[in-house]
């Protein structure tokens, strides 16, 4: 989604040399470049009116590509997930990502207030981080697993509650719950996506109890593994890079 969405915490070496987990790096690289794609596609089908790029379709409202974002930004939620067991200062992180998020929905409400970011992922993963350190952090994994898998489901009931009981608010949005004419340009709320984040951290507290990579031939590092450690940055970056270029490659 560097740190915070992007932190694949470091192991530590017999000096205390920081050591990267590989698979944890290349997995949230890939993630955040198809997160990129995505969003270049949108921008091109939105904002430039272009059809296609590459093969590809920019009409991103079709069933695979709405199954596709949600897998991919799921895959980076877990991932971050798993980084939070490996590492202790999960307060002082979410803390510092939650004044980025911040950051980002001021700009974005500065520069167009009708494609404003309000509780999207990096906010998401600010509260995420901040409930597993205050909360879950000491707790064993299957607790982690246990409320992941409640919150998780109760993603599933939000959408009749909101059918049954009519919402005319929009201060309950951090838990999914909002009025019909809200909107957000990213939208990630707590329920359920605070469920993938523990599930992650469940996975960390088992599969990488031993703080160390699954995969015991050291690999060389890619393209993906170098993303996976600036992830963050490159979140910030993509879109205004993509808007800026749009905007020059459309000028007269």
């Amino acid at each position: 989604m560097s740190h915070s969405p992007s932190e694949a915490v470091p192991q530590r070496g017999p000096a205390e040399r920081p050591v990267r987990i590989w698979e944890i790096d290349f997995l949230r690289g890939l993630a955040i470049i198809l997160m990129v794609g995505y969003h270049l596609l949108f921008d091109l089908g939105t904002f430039a009116q272009v059809p296609r790029f590459l093969g590809f379709s920019t009409d991103l409202s079709t069933t695979a590509w709405t199954f596709a974002q949600y897998a991919f930004a799921g895959l980076f939620v877990v991932l971050s997930g798993i980084s939070s067991t490996l590492t202790r200062s999960n307060m002082r992180r979410g803390l510092r990502l939650l004044a980025v998020s911040m950051a980002v929905t001021g700009v974005t409400y500065a520069f167009d207030r009708n494609s404003a970011v309000w509780f999207g992922i990096l906010q998401c993963l600010a509260v995420s981080m901040l409930l597993y350190g205050a909360v879950f952090e000491k707790k064993k994994a299957a607790v982690s697993a246990a409320w992941g898998l409640l919150v998780f489901g109760l993603g599933f009931a939000l959408p009749a509650f909101q059918r049954a009981v009519p919402i005319r608010f929009d201060w309950l949005l951090p838990l999914g719950i909002h009025s019909p004419w809200f909107s957000s340009f990213d939208y990630f709320p707590i329920i359920p996506w605070l469920g993938i984040f523990l599930i992650g951290s469940a996975l960390g507290k088992t599969v990488y109890s031993s703080r160390k990579s699954l995969i015991r031939r050291r690999l060389p590092g890619t393209f993906f593994n170098f993303a996976g450690r600036y992830s963050l940055w490159i979140y910030l970056a993509h879109q205004p890079v993509i808007m800026g270029l749009l905007y020059l490659l459309t000028l007269d």
